[in-house]
């Protein structure tokens, strides 16, 4: 089943953010750009790897209009504790949000029940609250936030450009492709 398209449901969550706890809800992202970032869980091994290089290129995140969450199904608690146990963690400036009964991994169906932990998924949502572009990894497979961010410019393009769509590869500036035939329905 395909998500692209799917409005995500509405929830409401724990999140250590800025050194502080917040609730984070569906409200939160709708009106811009979002990265949902799920993944397994903390105190682990790939995890903190991804996240620094999130946070390495949040400043381009947020110039493209985009709010990054990190999401696993620890609690917000265990979220600042790593954080304090980790000079990786600590540099992160974007909300970590907790999902310890694993409804929003269940909500976006990346939920690994015999584990209790969410698979290594990251989900593009535009200011809508529709999904937009999605992948869904192995737990030893790390992500690149550079190809992240690639394919958030081609999905904001291919938003406000709907009669052209991004080849393999493409970066904002370069050439699109015009099909003979109306996308518009299509996207």
């Amino acid at each position: 089943m395909s998500f692209i398209g799917r409005e995500i449901e509405d929830f409401k969550v724990q999140a250590f953010y800025n050194h502080e706890f917040i609730e984070v809800k569906k409200d939160d992202l709708l009106g811009k750009w979002a990265l949902v970032f799920f993944y397994p869980a903390d105190f682990t091994f790939v995890c903190p790897t991804e996240l620094e290089d999130l946070q390495n290129n949040y400043e381009r995140f947020k110039n493209c209009g985009c709010e990054v969450y990190a999401v696993s199904c620890d609690t917000h608690f265990v979220h600042k504790a790593w954080a304090d146990a980790s000079e990786r963690i600590r540099k992160i400036q974007y909300p970590m949000l907790g999902d310890p009964t694993g409804a929003l991994a269940r909500s976006f169906d990346v939920m690994i029940e015999e584990d209790g932990m969410a698979e290594r998924a990251d989900f593009i949502i535009n200011p809508k609250g529709q999904i937009k572009a999605y992948e869904v990894l192995s737990g030893s497979v790390g992500r690149n936030a550079e190809e992240l961010i690639r394919r958030l410019e081609a999905c904001q393009f291919a938003e406000e450009h709907g009669n052209e769509v991004c080849p393999a590869n493409w970066k904002p500036g370069e050439d699109t492709l015009k099909p003979s035939f109306d996308l518009v329905g299509l996207l």
